[in-house]
């Protein structure tokens, strides 16, 4: 069961510090010392639909709720401060396998540009970045490597000569990770997957490495979990941030217009496992209110998640699960 609050009872919850020992009565608990974002999900409002432009002000007041309820934050540079320095390389991975019709917008990107650079990180030290700059077009992004930023490109096959291990996995990672950016959000969508059941944070981050293709057996578990364990990642992820105007119950990774649903919510994260398991319940319940079987009754349980948990990288349990609304 998740726990939903809104940004103030949150707030005057855990006092914008460390959570110390909070329970309720559905069996939440935080253990002293863990810091506010861990199992908390931000969640704003936003409506629109699947092809028009959403309103730039409120675009702006939705990406800004949903950092200060992810974070406990006062205000958005607060937010924005917590978890970055004015020195950092904050690389956005974003997921574009969709194009424009199951992409991030790039309104609401640019949204979160716009709180990063207010939070004092330099301009041209935020790079939006994709498998290849031809998803990024696809998806309605300008390339952009020089000038004072920001910057937007794909890794394009520029990989690491030799791979490294992480559990199960032997890869090389991008450069663009493992080399020059200090910071990383990932920046996904809400959606299905036919194969690991849900690709929405984690899975986003198949994209750094340089054989996906060979990590998609029984569910992807446990590839996603030991792709984010990678210190490359774990060490440097300090955010998540799913776009949830339109989402997708069925079909996915790639768009299916039957699958669509409006779902009119824009989700930030410090806990990448923890907004997995919010997609998951969401697009779930969207299946059981078409009649369809949910994601396990269909054999594809994003397994993953509690894989992922086992590692320490977030919370996968649905009872310490906390919605905060923004």
């Amino acid at each position: 069961m998740t726990r939903k609050l809104s940004r103030r009872e949150f707030g005057a919850l855990v006092g914008g510090a460390a959570v110390a020992g909070i329970a309720d009565g559905a069996g939440m608990t935080v253990p002293s010392g863990v810091v506010t974002g861990r199992g908390v999900v931000g969640v704003a409002r936003i409506e629109g639909d699947a092809t028009s432009r959403l309103d730039e002000a409120a675009v702006e007041a939705a990406m800004g709720a949903a950092l200060k309820a992810a974070t406990g934050a006062d205000n958005e540079v607060s937010a924005v401060r917590s978890l970055f320095s004015p020195t950092d390389v904050v690389g956005i991975k974003l997921n574009c396998l969709g194009g424009k019709r199951l992409s991030p917008r790039p309104e609401l990107v640019s949204a979160l540009v716009d709180h990063l650079i207010a939070g004092g990180v330099v301009p041209r030290n935020i790079i939006l970045f994709e498998r290849s700059s031809r998803e990024l077009e696809r998806a309605g992004f300008e390339i952009s490597r020089n000038g004072d930023g920001p910057r937007c490109f794909g890794t394009d096959n520029d990989y690491d000569r030799q791979p490294s291990i992480s559990g199960s996995i032997g890869s090389c990672f991008a450069r663009l990770v493992s080399q020059m950016c200090t910071a990383l959000i990932g920046f996904g969508v809400v959606k299905d997957h036919d194969l690991a059941g849900v690709s929405a944070s984690l899975k986003n981050w198949y994209g750094v490495i340089h054989n996906p293709n060979k990590y998609h057996d029984n569910q992807c578990d446990p590839y996603v979990a030991d792709v984010v364990r990678h210190p490359l990642i774990r060490d440097k992820l300090k955010l998540t941030v799913l776009d949830g105007v339109t989402a997708q119950c069925h079909g996915g990774p790639a768009y299916r217009a039957s699958g669509i649903f409006p779902l009119g919510r824009l989700v930030a994260s410090t806990d990448p496992v923890a907004a997995d398991l919010w997609a998951w319940q969401v697009i779930d319940e969207e299946r059981t209110r078409r009649g369809m079987p949910t994601l396990e009754a269909a054999g594809r349980p994003p397994r993953f998640i509690s894989t992922a948990a086992s590692h320490g990288l977030g919370v996968g349990d649905p009872s310490q699960l906390v919605e905060v609304e923004a």
